[in-house]
């Protein structure tokens, strides 16, 4: 089954873009999809993309306020704790079942907060 197209696409606030392209290209492993500004050295509006799920993060004071909060449903939290963990990232909340799901939370430079989750397995 193929995943279907991301048809809603969240913003993040950011008030550093050399901070937050490291933390979410280098430690999350997103790819930098596309980035704008007006002018030389004004805010910046870029695209990130991993594995299908794409966000926005912005400069722009206008876009939104910092600590937002965003879910990501993914295949195996635990995995991707290991992966982020190995790859020097704090984990807010470490893999746990508290919601009634595996899950865990990771906080971005600004506050904003990424919560990864993984599909209840279904009963028969």
């Amino acid at each position: 089954m193929s995943m279907p197209e991301q048809r809603v696409i969240p913003t993040f606030r950011i008030t550093n873009d050399d901070r937050s392209k490291a933390f979410y290209l280098e430690q999350l492993g997103f790819e930098l999809e596309w980035e704008h500004r007006f002018e030389p050295h004004f805010p910046v509006f870029m695209s990130v993309v991993r594995d299908g799920m794409r966000l926005y993060l912005s400069q722009h004071r206008g876009d939104c306020q910092v600590g937002g909060l965003v879910h990501f449903v993914v295949p195996a939290v635990d995995e991707w704790a290991l992966e982020f963990q190995q790859r020097g990232v704090q984990l807010t909340q470490p893999p746990n079942d508290d919601l009634g799901f595996r899950n865990m939370t990771i906080t971005d430079p600004d506050g904003n907060q990424l919560r990864f989750m993984q599909p209840a397995a279904k009963m028969d």
